[in-house]
């Protein structure tokens, strides 16, 4: 592992802001949008499962703007538990809390900032989509702790990022069915395979803290174990299309997500960090790819 690398970015619009307001932004990791699109997209699957009616866009537009603001709060929990761990990690020294940019206060200041209008846009959805957000709170919560008491964390935060799943699902249509823990099954598997690859960046690291994860599990058999989750992956997707009487524009839709998770596996080098984070990022790639096949099977 590079002894320099890091997924900090520091260039484009987060370059531009006020100097003050930078270390707020890398807080919340406005620099690296992909954690909010991974967040976002099991619930733009379940809406677009459900129908495209009049008020999918609406929710759309509300899982969109929810998956930024919580992705963000919940990166601030993360930092305020690892503040002390990420010193010690290569890749996670210059992040706000670590470095000393920020100190405890602000971060609980700024997460009471993203949690508030969070809340504004939970009360406009159904009521079992409500408790439902209200109950990830406690996955966002304790998933830090995961990697100190499991060597699969991994499963911890597939739970926590596919939650939008069900959520998406109940906002939707006011009730939670087969096809919907299906769709949930899907991004609990997708996450654990993608954040398999991503966790590769910190083998070394996590080892001599002492830290879960499976990419320490699997090692040098990441490859078929990634092939296993993502090809599971597959196969709940094809029940949730089932369950909900999706066309033929879903089947045949679903070769362009079976292409990219194939090339995925067949690229993997769990020796090159800045890889795996390429391979991580693709994902979103992926989950819109699935999003599109669910779209086409609606429509034909």
């Amino acid at each position: 592992m590079s002894a320099v690398h890091t997924d900090i970015a520091l260039d484009g619009w987060i370059g531009r802001l006020p100097s003050p307001l930078v270390p707020y932004a890398l807080l919340a990791r406005l620099d690296r949008p992909i954690g909010s699109w991974l967040l976002f997209l099991p619930g733009l699957w379940a809406i677009l499962l459900v129908g495209h009616g009049p008020g999918a866009l609406w929710l759309i537009v509300a899982f969109a703007l929810g998956s930024v603001l919580m992705r963000g709060a919940g990166c601030v929990v993360n930092d305020i538990w690892d503040r002390d761990l990420d010193r010690r990690v290569s890749r996670t020294t210059t992040r706000p809390l670590a470095s000393g940019a920020l100190h405890l206060r602000h971060a609980v200041l700024a997460l009471f900032a993203l949690c508030l209008p969070s809340l504004g846009i939970l009360l406009t959805l159904d009521p079992l989509a409500q408790v439902l957000g209200v109950g990830s709170l406690v996955l966002v919560a304790f998933y830090p702790a995961a990697k100190r008491v499991t060597s699969w964390p991994q499963i911890v935060l597939g739970l926590t990022f596919g939650w939008g799943a069900p959520m998406g699902y109940a906002a939707a249509s006011g009730r939670l069915d087969a096809a919907g823990l299906a769709l949930y099954g899907v991004a609990i598997v997708w996450t654990l395979g993608y954040d398999t690859v991503y966790a590769h960046q910190d083998r070394e690291d996590d080892t001599l803290l002492g830290l879960g994860s499976t990419a320490r599990v699997w090692g040098e058999n990441t490859r078929p174990f990634l092939a296993a989750c993502y090809g599971a992956a597959l196969l709940l997707l094809a029940l949730a299309g089932w369950l909900s009487g999706l066309g033929w524009g879903f089947w045949a839709g679903l070769s362009l997500p079976a292409v990219l998770f194939v090339r995925q596996v067949i690229r993997l080098d769990i020796h090159d960090a800045p890889l795996c984070l390429a391979l991580f990022k693709a994902n979103r790639d992926i989950g819109l790819a699935i999003a599109l096949a669910i779209l086409l099977g609606r429509l034909w």
